[in-house]
């Protein structure tokens, strides 16, 4: 969107048309919908295991990743969040509505959860499908920013089902993200590190000037908008963080690149391998194209390797411009699997 459209933008209160009123699903038989509490976090948990097996075998949330979603200050969870449970207590669908408070150019709804395998097709998807957009327009009709505003799910492209339910419900694939992995046995780390940097351990007493260089690096990034200090300090105290094989670059004091790295040792047994996960790779715009990023992601490779790790998995966009994808390629990843964001703009 051009700087002159935006300008033209009525504040989304203005623009978004909120239901009347966000009801409850009701049904099917034996299903008890209600809103969600941070004890539901290993229910959940389990729900999103069983989803896995069917939609992303390698990996699934922990119990502490739930917990930490379900209690960001932003989240209402009386509103924001449903679950059904079937006559046993099992949770069998979740929906979790997140809108995060950060936004400079793009307000983001984000659909999370999904339904059991073995309860899909009875209509427990299309009800609570329903339900998240509805309440993500009311709450989209409750905001005074001037500009634009998504909502956004994302589906791994082994649940085709997901998919077809989104757009009968008016979403479309606005972007796809893929998952590479490399094998570590034998491959050659050494890279050359660009003169006048050092690569230093992720250090908390740097953690705030980490955070403000990933909010520049990602400024450019499709749909990014900054990390704000909540959300940044519950993701570096998750339990799977893992600062010790984490690397930043610092060049003229200040912080200029960096890999962190996360390990969740719960999910090597459906791999089949031990690995650490990259969840974030960058460099400032000034330190691109120089072999920073290349040199980085040797160290943090190098480390889980001395830590007896097997691979190294991180996600990319597919449509990234930073040339991520040659470097990735160059230090041995190959692509795995893919996910699909849809979208809903407004």
């Amino acid at each position: 969107m051009t700087e002159a459209e935006q300008l033209s933008l009525a504040p989304l209160r203005d623009r978004v048309a909120a239901p009347a009123a966000v009801e409850h699903p009701v049904g099917p038989d034996g299903l008890e919908w209600r809103a969600a509490t941070v004890g539901d976090a290993a229910g959940i948990s389990a729900l999103f295991e069983a989803m896995s097996r069917r939609d992303h075998p390698e990996w699934s949330e922990t119990v502490e990743e739930v917990a930490e979603s379900l209690g960001h200050s932003w989240i209402d969870l009386a509103h924001d969040s449903l679950l059904a449970r079937a006559a046993d207590g099992a949770v069998v669908a979740f929906g979790l509505v997140d809108q995060p408070l950060e936004a400079a150019s793009v307000v983001r709804v984000f659909l999370v959860g999904g339904v059991r395998p073995d309860h899909r097709g009875r209509g427990i998807g299309r009800r609570l499908l329903q339900w998240q957009h509805d309440r993500a327009r009311e709450r989209l009709a409750a905001t005074e920013h001037v500009l634009p505003a998504w909502v956004l799910a994302h589906v791994p492209e082994r649940a085709p089902e997901q998919a077809r339910l989104l757009e009968r419900a008016g979403f479309a694939t606005a972007r796809y993200f893929t998952t590479l992995v490399t094998d570590l046995h034998g491959i050659d780390l050494a890279r050359p590190q660009p003169e006048g940097v050092d690569i230093e351990r992720f250090r908390g007493a740097r953690s705030e000037e980490i955070r403000a260089a990933k909010n520049a690096v990602f400024a450019d990034h499709w749909g990014s908008q900054p990390q704000g200090e909540e959300s940044w300090a519950s993701m570096i105290s998750l339990p799977t963080f893992r600062p010790e094989l984490s690397r930043i670059a610092v060049a003229g004091g200040e912080v200029v690149g960096f890999v962190l790295a996360e390990v969740n040792d719960e999910d090597w047994p459906r791999q089949g391998y031990s690995s650490s996960y990259l969840s974030l790779v960058g460099t400032t715009r000034a330190w691109r194209g120089r072999g920073l990023a290349s040199a980085l992601l040797a160290e943090v490779m190098r480390a889980s390797r001395e830590a007896g790790l097997e691979r190294v998995v991180l996600d990319v966009d597919t449509e990234n411009q930073t040339g991520a994808l040659g470097v990735y390629s160059r230090l041995g990843f190959v692509a795995t699997t893919r996910d699909a964001a849809y979208r809903v703009v407004y």
